[in-house]
């Protein structure tokens, strides 16, 4: 029996994890893969993006705390200026010494890790959850707790255990589309640079200010679009994209190429995660031979690494107490029970065709330092008591759960629903009773970034 249970390895998962053993719960994590960190390690997303809005680092506490933990073993620069133009800053990283790093983190915390395990089911008592089924090589195995956290990414938790949610984009339910990354070894960075600064035409997002480039010591770069404009026209590119977009990761000359973009497939559903890694990983080597050929820079890359399952970028929202909106994203409205912030602008790559970060220059985006809140009703559902989401499934519309998804402000809202778990468990109470300004108190206190209206 244990007081807090959280379902999901990656960052919102583990910062919950790590948060809620250090006020003393007895926590379990529950992970399908070997090792911790979810899509940042598996799939080769990154760098993470943004910890800051504008000069004002927004997400602290726990998921801060592992940069720094990074950074001080060699496994990551800390935060750098984002030479693509779009946003404050980057935070490039070893993904294996990230793995390293959270098992660290969470096995000093005191939480029980048990990996090669996929939730499958739930037991559900009126508002209570009283057990989760999770399946792993010896069968069936039944796991109680006081308090669930569902950090699945996909709201599986919720699913199983019959609360409503939402999917996708609300006029037509169409997703996201999904990206299956590639890395690649052995990049002249230095010609990377030289080309841009010779080819402004070609890097639009730069709005000609090309010195931006050369403002960290790791590159971040979207654009090459008359280029790939080119390969799409003879048919050497096959799917539908703006720019060719790729990061610097923590070993020089080594670069995550966020490229692929795979249509009208459905996250939750085997047959079109099937048909989207097939097709992923068929429009990886179209980018890569196209890289190795009109590239500079690029002619002697060695294509090194694509995760084992393609990278998903919204799916199932949990309909919670509160859904967060766009407006107030845009709006930067501060909640009274805030319990995280952000400074990521609401990115979406639109599941019609190329456009990406449509909202960029619309109504819908933020001025230079805006921060938004998160609020703790998000976080939860009328319909249990016992039950906190956390990452990029929890309570948003389509276009504020773009903002809301990335990596930073995953484990801000996992952090907030660890403390939140502990509290809850360790004080014998719902999670629609738990007072919001111990919860507070508490993330402070744990270092987290929070604006709190003025009483």
């Amino acid at each position: 029996m244990y007081d807090v249970a959280v379902a999901g390895g990656g960052i919102a998962g583990c910062m919950a994890a790590v948060s809620a053993a250090r006020l003393g719960a007895k926590v379990i994590l529950i992970e399908r893969y070997g090792f911790l960190g979810g899509t940042l390690t598996a799939c080769g997303t990154g760098p993470m993006m943004t910890f800051h809005a504008g000069r004002t680092l927004a997400v602290r506490g726990v998921t801060n705390e592992l940069v720094e933990r990074l950074k001080s073993r060699g496994f990551s620069t800390g935060h750098i200026f984002d030479t693509t133009g779009y946003t404050y800053t980057v935070t490039p990283f070893s993904a294996e010494g990230m793995k390293l790093v959270l098992e660290e983190m969470l096995t000093e915390a005191g939480v029980t890790l048990l990996y090669h395990s996929a939730v499958c089911g739930v037991v559900k008592e009126g508002q209570r959850l009283r057990s989760l089924e999770v399946f792993g090589k010896n069968g069936k195995r039944s796991i109680q707790a006081d308090v669930f956290i569902d950090a699945s990414g996909d709201c599986d938790l919720s699913m199983l255990a019959g609360l409503g949610y939402t999917k996708g984009r609300e006029s037509d339910g169409k997703c996201q589309p999904l990206t299956m990354n590639f890395k690649v070894t052995g990049v002249d960075i230095d010609r990377v640079k030289q080309y841009i600064m010779a080819n402004n035409d070609e890097f639009p997002r730069l709005e000609g200010d090309l010195g931006k480039v050369t403002r960290a010591c790791r590159l971040s770069i979207g654009g090459y679009v008359k280029t790939l404009e080119k390969a799409r026209s003879e048919g050497r590119i096959t799917f539908e994209r703006e720019d060719i977009l790729f990061f610097e990761t923590n070993t020089p000359d080594e670069v995550i190429v966020n490229t692929t973009r795979v249509l009208n497939a459905d996250p939750t559903l085997p047959e079109d995660l099937t048909r989207a890694e097939i097709e992923g990983r068929k429009q990886i080597w179209e980018v890569y031979e196209l890289l190795r050929e009109r590239v500079s820079g690029f002619e002697k890359a060695q294509l090194e690494f694509s995760g084992p399952f393609i990278g998903v970028r919204s799916s199932r929202q949990i309909k919670g107490s509160y859904t967060v909106t766009a407006q107030d994203i845009v709006g930067c409205r501060v909640f009274d029970d805030t319990i995280a912030c952000g400074g990521y602008p609401i990115d979406v790559h639109s599941p019609d065709g190329s456009d990406s970060s449509m909202y960029e220059k619309t109504k819908l985006s933020l001025g230079y330092g805006d921060i938004y809140t998160i609020p703790f009703r998000a976080l939860i559902t009328d319909g249990i008591d016992n039950l906190i989401t956390a990452g990029r499934c929890i309570s948003a519309d389509f276009e504020a759960q773009a903002a809301i998804r990335v990596s930073p402000n995953a484990g801000a809202t996992g952090h907030a629903a660890g403390a939140a778990a502990a509290l809850c468990a360790l004080n014998k109470t719902s999670v629609h009773e738990l007072d919001i300004r111990t919860l507070q108190k508490t993330l402070l206190e744990q270092d987290a970034y929070l604006k709190i209206p003025e009483e």
